[in-house]
């Protein structure tokens, strides 16, 4: 994601800006108080956009339904909206804005089920690559698909068409320019092992333009990807739901391998209940102005169910409060040639 427009011609770099031009630049204590959902309680998948327009940092989300009665199953997790919060002061605080309108596609069924928006920078526009399924349900059955909107202001949506990822089940949509100079889409696989796949283009404004790679990331089931550039290196975070996985690429377009410093993972247990570990979950990285010393930092955004420390949803206890979720960030720098959370 890339908060301000490159030059007419250019391609903007494969990390983002610290901040867009006029806005308070994202500081390393943001969600020290962490953020709440007033509706329902439940935001997860957080995406953080810096918008030279209002001059705030926006917090895009999956509003999941976790406080509402009568619900069976895994329902809570479906019929959901992209939930939008504002910070003006750098992420210490945050306002509630409502949910994004227009998002659901033609001939999607209804109440459609909206999951984990990405939200890149292209030319001069904003694009969402967007996971819809239609209608609500009690299992983790259904087609799913990710799908492109376009947006000038990040208010108004366009729908621009579907990605034809030969799945039938897709989720968690990440997109970042590679170091190879292309873009590059990854994705949960569910049809496929729950592992990590590959899109490629050069034109990611298209949807019709993505040619499926294949398998990026093998191996245990996980979702949830994040790309990022920190000190000269290519990263990526994947949610394992015992933590974040971190793996490692010179130029983003293949040759990933993992971290071998603490099994690979941070995040473990940013919280506790019960004497359980809670794990940080579904993440996005933003970088951070550098350190007094120089040092590249960026914030690791997540969520985490403060209530419950069980790695697979269908095992939450009856409680109801076991699906409450919110919304924290940690410090990550490069140490050592690991990938490190300095502040949790």
């Amino acid at each position: 994601m890339h908060p301000q427009s490159p030059a007419p011609g250019s391609a903007p770099d494969s990390a983002r800006e610290t901040a867009a031009s006029g806005v308070v630049p994202l500081s390393p204590d943001a969600f020290k108080n962490p953020y709440r959902d007033p509706v329902w309680d439940g935001p997860t998948d957080p995406i953080l956009v810096s918008d030279h327009l209002t001059g705030e940092w926006v917090l895009f989300y999956t509003q999941r339904r976790a406080t509402e009665p009568g619900l069976t199953g895994v329902e809570w997790v479906h019929g959901t909206a992209i939930g939008v919060a504002g910070s003006s002061d750098g992420g210490l605080n945050w306002t509630y804005q409502g949910t994004l309108d227009g998002l659901v596609p033609p001939g999607t069924e209804l109440p459609a089920t909206l999951w984990a928006p990405d939200v890149v920078r292209i030319g001069e526009q904003w694009i969402m690559y967007l996971t819809v399924l239609g209608g609500v349900r009690t299992d983790w059955t259904g087609s799913a698909s990710i799908v492109q909107l376009a947006s000038r202001d990040l208010v108004t949506w366009e729908y621009l068409g579907d990605i034809d990822l030969d799945s039938p089940r897709v989720i968690d949509a990440a997109v970042a320019l590679c170091g190879d100079g292309q873009y590059r889409l990854w994705y949960k696989d569910e049809a496929r092992g729950s592992n990590t796949y590959s899109a490629v283009s050069d034109t990611p404004a298209d949807p019709s333009s993505w040619v499926v790679e294949g398998l990026t990331i093998p191996g245990r089931p996980h979702e949830g990807p994040k790309v990022f550039k920190l000190e000269g290196q290519f990263w990526m975070i994947v949610d394992e739901w015992r933590g974040q996985a971190i793996y490692r690429s010179a130029d983003a377009a293949g040759g990933w391998t993992r971290q071998e410093y603490l099994g690979g993972l941070i995040l473990t247990a940013p919280e506790t209940v019960d004497g359980g570990s809670v794990v940080g979950r579904h993440a996005d990285v933003v970088p951070l102005e550098a350190s007094a010393d120089g040092r590249e930092r960026a914030l690791i955004v997540y969520f985490t169910h403060p209530h419950w420390n069980g790695a697979e949803i269908d095992g939450m206890a009856a409680d109801a409060k076991t699906h409450l979720s919110h919304v924290r960030a940690a410090v990550l720098e490069v140490r050592d040639g690991n990938l490190i959370c300095t502040n949790v």
